[in-house]
């Protein structure tokens, strides 16, 4: 789908910098289901075959439960799959293993990383969107809304959004023989959006803005030491020297 036509998410940061995050197409998130699903059934066919070697009739054994036992038991499947969903969203960025494959995110409708209540009651949700099969409320939902949200997104205030790769050669290199210190954490991707955005803008600002911008951005990334961020905030130059190198590091 041509970046025209794709639908974005208009966020500012606290720094005031505009962000504009390409939103998940039903065809992504079709496919990041596929993905989960399918580790899902892998792991329940494995569970139940080491349930097996423990009791040989596990349909009988069911069978034999009384109704409260039924309900707790299907209620502790459900448990299990909203589970998956909810820590692999809250604790991984916003992604599961299926999310993670197709470079798709959960974040909160400011452009914020999801957290445990959105993320609880998106997931929750689900038996509410799969009706009255293969999930065709959510799929109709996510083809009405603008930016492809399915109910559960409606009611936890979130969407989902693309990871692009980005290509950083269109921005200045670093001058020949500069020394460029990179250290610190892996930076979130909407932290390298945020960085990258800055460097667009960048050479347009006035330069108290450009270099107070600049500094709360190497604040915000930390990982330098005193002497390291004092070179570092010598110049605007510097600075965004240092930015770039950080993105860069994270291709």
């Amino acid at each position: 789908m041509s970046t025209a036509s794709t639908p974005h998410l208009a966020v500012a940061t606290p720094e005031r910098v505009a962000l504009s995050l390409p939103v998940a197409g039903i065809g992504y998130r079709c496919l990041a289901w596929l993905v989960d699903a399918t580790l899902l059934f892998f792991f329940w066919v494995v569970a139940y075959f080491v349930f097996t070697l423990l009791v040989s009739d596990v349909l009988g054994v069911f069978q034999g439960l009384s109704g409260l036992g039924q309900t707790l038991l299907v209620v502790g499947v459900f448990a299990t799959q909203w589970l998956y969903w909810t820590v692999g969203e809250v604790f991984f960025h916003g992604q599961t293993p299926g999310k993670k494959a197709l470079r798709i995110r959960v974040v909160r409708l400011d452009g914020a990383p999801v957290g445990l209540y959105e993320s609880a009651v998106r997931n929750l949700c689900r038996a509410v969107d799969f009706l009255p099969g293969l999930y065709a409320a959510g799929c109709i939902s996510m083809l009405l809304t603008p930016q492809h949200r399915r109910l559960g997104d409606l009611l936890a205030g979130t969407v989902l959004v693309r990871d692009e790769r980005i290509d950083l050669d269109k921005y200045t290199a670093a001058a020949p023989g500069e020394a460029v210190a990179v250290a610190g954490r892996t930076l979130a991707p909407d932290e390298v959006e945020l960085v990258l955005a800055f460097l667009t803008r960048a050479p347009g600002l006035q330069p108290d803005a450009r270099s107070r911008m600049g500094a709360k951005l190497v604040e915000k990334l930390g990982g330098l030491a005193d002497e390291e961020k004092a070179a570092v905030l010598a110049s605007p130059e510097a600075t965004e020297s240092y930015l770039r190198a950080r993105v860069r590091a994270e291709r």
